[in-house]
């Protein structure tokens, strides 16, 4: 006999959802104002900028890379949030699985990748300027250039959401969603240039990605809270 899981409890589901918004918001904060790769540095710089750089920025980025191996989990929680509804979709599980593990592998050169790299840099930043110059590369490219995993994550995100007659979350957000795969196709440019709106501070390969990324990521937050306002109380997800 299978056992299906009991129902989720609507304070369980109100918890992980505001973790979304906590984790992305901290996110921010470390991405922005302590490790400083938002806004990016520019990539056509020599191994002495890159040393001054790290010595510059040591005590943040170090602080920075201590904070996101605090917190990183969170990403776990916001993507299991996603997946879980996804799974209450007519679609079926395939889509919330492969959303789920693409995520999950993608952020790890994505997110963690970036900032072990950063803090390996300025934890030493006498070291010699080619293993620095390496370090900053190597962080910069995975931060910028995981591009794969993500898009077939948000490909199943918008065909789940298309092919559902359950009308968990309206169909506008797959439009919106395939936009994020379009960027992450564009983004490819970064590792042929290292000047222009190409690279990976460019203003298409980069800028353009993240106002779409912003913009998707607050209608998401706002579709899965109406999602959670609206699911029957008592009711599970698909197997």
């Amino acid at each position: 006999m299978t056992l299906s899981a009991p129902p989720a409890s609507k304070r369980t589901l109100w918890l992980a959802l505001w973790i979304f918004p906590v984790f992305f918001g901290v996110f921010g904060v470390v991405f922005v104002l302590l490790l400083q790769v938002i806004p990016p540095p520019r990539p056509d710089v020599g191994f002495e900028y890159m040393t001054h750089y790290f010595e510059t920025h040591r005590s943040t980025i170090l602080i920075g890379l201590g904070l996101l191996c605090l917190v990183f989990g969170g990403h776990a929680v916001a993507n299991g949030f996603v997946t879980y509804h996804m799974k209450r979709m007519s679609s079926g599980s395939t889509f919330a699985y492969v959303y789920m593990g693409g995520l999950a592998v993608g952020t790890l050169p994505g997110m963690l990748l970036v900032a072990v790299c950063w803090g390996t840099a300025a934890l030493r930043p006498e070291r010699e300027p080619r293993i620095i110059g390496l370090l900053y590369d190597l962080g910069m490219l995975s931060f910028n250039g995981s591009l794969g995993c993500f898009a077939t994550a948000y490909l199943a995100f918008a065909i789940a959401i298309l092919v559902d007659k359950s009308d968990i979350f309206p169909k506008w957000l797959a439009y919106l969603t395939i936009w994020q795969i379009v960027t992450e196709v564009i983004a490819t440019q970064m590792w042929q240039q290292t000047s222009g709106p190409f690279a990976w501070n460019g203003s298409i390969a980069f800028w353009l990605a993240v106002i779409v990324f912003g913009v998707w990521l607050n209608c998401q937050f706002l579709m899965l809270k109406k999602a959670t306002e609206e699911q029957p109380a008592g009711s599970r997800p698909h197997d």
